[in-house]
Parts: C-alpha cells; sequence; structure tokens
C-alpha cells in the first residue's frame, strides 16, 4: 500500500504540474481552455469552472492534457476565432507547448532548494580498502583515505561520489581522484576505466572498486525486512550471531559473507538473545546481482549512535547557496540524462537502463518508507526525467511540437498536415518501443528480484 499510494502521488504531482504549465501560459495568452485532465481515457469524475474549464479525473492515471480552442479539432464559432490555439502567434504557441517542461524543470529547482536548505543527511567520503586487482587499487587508493574531488569537481559526501563517478564514466581519460590521507597528507589518482559492460553500468563503484569505508560491526540484527529470510526464521532485533553451520562469526562482514555463499541452502544460525543462547534455521533468499545468484536474509546490521556520527553528517545551505545549487544539480542531472539517452541510442550504454512505470513504482515506495527527504529528491529527479523527456524532438512529445514550430520560423510557414500525420505514426511507433523496452527491464528486474 505505501509503495502504491506513493506512486499516486508521485504521478498525481508531476502530471498536475506538467499540465498546470500548459494550461497558465495558454490562459495568459488568452487561449480558451476546454478541458484540463489528469489521466486519459474515460472521465470519470469532472468539474466545469466559470472559465468553461472542465477539470477532470480519466480512468487511466498514466499522464494527462490540457485540451484547448482549435480549429483543427472541431469547428469554433467565429466569436472566439480569437481564442484559438491554432490562431495564436508564433511565439504564443512556442510558450504554451514550452511550458509543461519548464514547468517540471522549475519544480525539480524548488524541491533541490528545500532539500538544500532544510539539510541533507550525508555519508562522508571516507574510502575502504579497495578489492585487490581492482582500478583502484591499482591506482593506489587505501582504506581510510577521504576524497576530496573527482576530475577537478570538489566532493562532500560519499552522494557525490556516486554522481560524480556516474558523471564522469565515460571520460577517456579515467578518473582523477584526488585523496587526503588518514594523516593529512593529499595525494591524487588516476583510476583507469578498461572496460564498460553490464555490470559497470549497474553499479560503477564496485566495478571500479571504490569502497565505501565502514568501522568494523558487531554480528548484531537491526531491522528487519518483514517477510524477509530472517523474519521467516523467527529472528528479531538485537539477536548477536554467534556462529553459522558451527562457523564462528567474528563480525557483521562475515556474516554478510556467509549469507551471500548460501543462496537456497538453510543455515544453522547459534544466537545469543537476551543473554540465552537461541539456534534457528535460516534459508537465504536467492537474488540475482550480476547474474550470479547471492543469498539474501532481509537484515541490516544494528547501529548505535557512535557508529553513525563516524559515518554520517547533514549538509546544511542558506537560501542564496540552495538555490544555486538546486540550479546546478538540476541542469546537471538533465544533461546526465541526455547523454546518456544518447550513448543507449548508439549503443555505448545498455538499454538496460531504461525504466517504466514498475520500476518508479517501487522507488516511490522505497523512498517513502526511507523518508520525506529521499522522497523528495526522487520526485525531484523523476520531474526533471519527465522534463527532458518531453522535450526530444519526437512528434507526439511537447519537443515534437517545439520541432514543428522551428520549422515554421524557418520557412515561414506552418508544417502541412501530412507531414504532422507521417510525423505522429513515427512518433506512436518510437514511443510504443521506448516503452516496450521499459516494461521489459521492469519485468527483467522484477523477475530477478
Amino acid at each position: 500500500m505505501t509503495t502504491l499510494l506513493a506512486f499516486l502521488v508521485t504521478l498525481a504531482i508531476l502530471i498536475v504540474i506538467h499540465e498546470l504549465g500548459h494550461y497558465l501560459v495558454a490562459r495568459w495568452a488568452g487561449v480558451k481552455v476546454l478541458r484540463f485532465s489528469v489521466g486519459f481515457g474515460k472521465v470519470v469524475a469532472s468539474r466545469v469552472d466559470r472559465h468553461g474549464t472542465e477539470w477532470s479525473l480519466s480512468a487511466i492515471p498514466l499522464g494527462g492534457y490540457v485540451k484547448m480552442l482549435d480549429e483543427r479539432e472541431a469547428p469554433v464559432a467565429e466569436a472566439e476565432l480569437g481564442r484559438a490555439f491554432n490562431r495564436q502567434s508564433l511565439g504564443a504557441r512556442t510558450a504554451i507547448v514550452a511550458a509543461g517542461p519548464l514547468a517540471n524543470f522549475l519544480l525539480a529547482i524548488a524541491l533541490f532548494w528545500v532539500l538544500f536548505l532544510s539539510g541533507v543527511p550525508i555519508i562522508k567520503p571516507l574510502l575502504g580498502t579497495p578489492p585487490a586487482g581492482s582500478p583502484a587499487a591499482l591506482a593506489g587508493i587505501q582504506a581510510g583515505d577521504t576524497v576530496l574531488a573527482i576530475n577537478g569537481e570538489a566532493v562532500e559526501s560519499w552522494q557525490d561520489v556516486h554522481w560524480l563517478v556516474l558523471k564522469h564514466a565515460y571520460d577517456d581519460d579515467g578518473l582523477r581522484v584526488d585523496t587526503r590521507t588518514p594523516t593529512g597528507g593529499e595525494r591524487d589518482h588516476v583510476v583507469r576505466i578498461d572496460e564498460r559492460g553490464e555490470g559497470f553500468e549497474q553499479s560503477p563503484l564496485r566495478a571500479l572498486g571504490l569502497v565505501r569505508y565502514l568501522p568494523p560491526l558487531d554480528a548484531v540484527l537491526g531491522e528487519l525486512v518483514g517477510d524477509g529470510a530472517a523474519s521467516r526464521a523467527g529472528l528479531m532485533p538485537g539477536d548477536r550471531v554467534l556462529a553459522v553451520d558451527g562457523e564462528a562469526i567474528e563480525n557483521w562482514e562475515a556474516l554478510v559473507e556467509r549469507i551471500r555463499a548460501a543462496p537456497g541452502r538453510p543455515l544453522r544460525f547459534e544466537i545469543e538473545r537476551a543473554g540465552r543462547p537461541v539456534t534457528a534455521t535460516v534459508v537465504p533468499d536467492s537474488v540475482e546481482i550480476e547474474g550470479v545468484g547471492t543469498g539474501r536474509i532481509g537484515a541490516a546490521p544494528h547501529l548505535d549512535p557512535g557508529f553513525l556520527a563516524m559515518i554520517q553528517g547533514e549538509a546544511r545551505y542558506g537560501p542564496v547557496e540552495s538555490f544555486m545549487r538546486a540550479l546546478q544539480r538540476t541542469w546537471d542531472l538533465s544533461i546526465f540524462s541526455l547523454k546518456m539517452l544518447g550513448r543507449m541510442i548508439v549503443g555505448e550504454a545498455s538499454i538496460k537502463n531504461l525504466s517504466g512505470p514498475i520500476t518508479i513504482a517501487d522507488y516511490a515506495g522505497q523512498s517513502a518508507q526511507t523518508g520525506l527527504a529521499s522522497f523528495i529528491a526522487f520526485l525531484a529527479l523523476v520531474s526533471l526525467s519527465l522534463g527532458v523527456l518531453n522535450l526530444l524532438p519526437v512528434p507526439l512529445l511537447d519537443g515534437g511540437h517545439l520541432l514543428y514550430y522551428f520549422a515554421e520560423f524557418l520557412t515561414g510557414r506552418p508544417v502541412s498536415e501530412r507531414i504532422q500525420e507521417i510525423g505522429q505514426k513515427i512518433g506512436i511507433g518510437l514511443l510504443g518501443l521506448l516503452m516496450f523496452f521499459a516494461l521489459y527491464n521492469d519485468l527483467q528486474r522484477l523477475l530477478a528480484g
């Protein structure tokens, strides 16, 4: 229910904001709006306001539309010709169409601004021991190093590390990682990227060997997933795992390694619970990671406040700096989205990076359960993604209409209806293909999980 509710809230906010952009600029330009609909298909509820606009809720919630008075769709009374969309100037029509995606970008900026202003929880950019032979190990990175910058861009958190690695993952010269050692010295490293296979795209940090530093944790269970293997076996938060199949467990990392190596295989846990010995049989769920079955029991480690203070912090900025950071974040993510789409088109990146409504719903639920800040960040990301998508020069999308208007600007006359009909068919095909791959990827992730 949390996932479904979060998904519906996400859709409602994004659709209303996008269509509200079209609606407000249309009203400003003097165009009569006949219907403002959240959703497609059959209207299930509606109300007509004093301006004659029908505000509707339709049966299929995956989108929405603003229907304006237009001679191309139906006859228009002579007295209202001046309020028809098709009678407006090229500039007015362009502004009305561009207002939808612009509203999504403005929403993303506003949400990021709120996050930066109110304080963003961060994880300190401390590096753990890189796996032997990994690019990070070969570059000389060591446990305890603090990342200061990547390719010249300052780093303040582990989230920055993740983002900058994604941003520069396709740079030909690799990653230039500046670090500070535990003794205070500063060093420069060049992390080479020799190959960018599917494993790299799914987890570039892991592929490069850039792992987060975690102080040794006791093998004590914290929060449990409601339907996970640990809960099904009767384990409880606070249980201390002493041994698995007779093998002593010294810390949380050893426990994780033991579980990962036994997907679907019964394990005998020896536990200390409130000072008393307890035994339980746990069968780890099998989760496919990079094509390999991996055990998981749905349990997080118990974290005491001292541990959290060691690895966590908070980034908070003033109103002006928060706004500038929000602008920069929106710009960077938008350009990154376009670059990734371009790489998928030319085959440099896998189409498995595409996500559809099932994945969006899943992430909406996860972010909502994590907290308000996570949900706001997720909402901002999806909003700007929607803005970028709608600006693509594909017929049926806002970007397709803007492409027609650009052609009209160059030639001095509107694009013919025949060309628009052909474009519409091409647009339907392209969007259908895009949705097919997105849904296919969604189902693959669902079945693999």
